[in-house]
């Protein structure tokens, strides 16, 4: 686990959380990150989750270390001053132009589902993203997009994207039936998304932290990020 670590001190630690492997899960056979880190860090230690990346999601994710941390950095991301960005492989060509995309959404917590909703719909939560195509792959048909989260709802991205007409290559729940056979032929196993750079304020010192990697999943070396 110490490897998967970017930064750590008495408040925070981020790390890099690899595909496959769940945030927290109650699974006594299934490892899962927030178990690997407290391993790690023994004595039974507090650790607090201020946001979650979906099992089959690669990414960065913070940790804080004591209650005050994780208030401080839940309030950040109540205010959407912790910026969140993501890099998805998608089918199709992708966004002509940069594009905010703004939906309503349901969860179903029985299927561990989000749905797109009206407006007015009851439990309907409202989910705005910004999404802009950084490549397109024209010989396999797909894209790489660069996203922003501006709200942090349940499958957000993966509901969204397909939505709008581009599904994410490997996503079995809400990707097509085109999706999944190109997902195939390509190899795909996991979601082809990857939580790539996280910012924020450090709990204490107020100082600004900025933090990127580059995905592991062998779709993305398709292209040049």
């Amino acid at each position: 686990m110490k490897e998967r670590i970017l930064y750590e001190d008495k408040e925070i630690l981020v790390c890099h959380k690899p595909a496959g492997i769940a945030t927290q899960t109650r699974q006594t056979r299934q490892k899962d990150i927030v178990s690997e880190l407290k391993n790690y860090l023994g004595n039974n230690p507090y650790l607090g989750i201020v946001h979650r990346l979906d099992q089959p999601v690669e990414g960065l994710l913070v940790f804080a270390k004591t209650p005050f941390a994780a208030k401080e950095l839940s309030r950040q991301l109540t205010e959407n001053t912790l910026n969140k960005q993501y890099y998805a492989v998608v089918l199709g060509k992708g966004f002509e132009k940069n594009t905010e995309l703004t939906d309503y959404l349901i969860k179903d917590t029985k299927l561990n589902k989000s749905r797109i909703a009206d407006a007015g719909e009851p439990g309907a939560k409202k989910a705005v993203l910004q999404v802009k195509t950084l490549s397109f792959d024209a010989e396999n048909n797909i894209s790489i997009v660069e996203i922003r989260l501006l709200t942090g709802r349940h499958h957000q991205i993966r509901v969204q994207l397909t939505d709008a007409g581009f599904p994410l290559l490997g996503d079995s729940k809400y990707g097509t039936k085109e999706a999944g056979q190109k997902s195939k032929e390509l190899e795909v196993g996991n979601v082809a998304l990857c939580a790539c750079r996280l910012e924020f304020l450090h709990p204490s010192t107020k100082k600004k932290l900025d933090f990127s990697i580059k995905p592991e999943g062998k779709i993305f070396q398709n292209f040049n990020i």
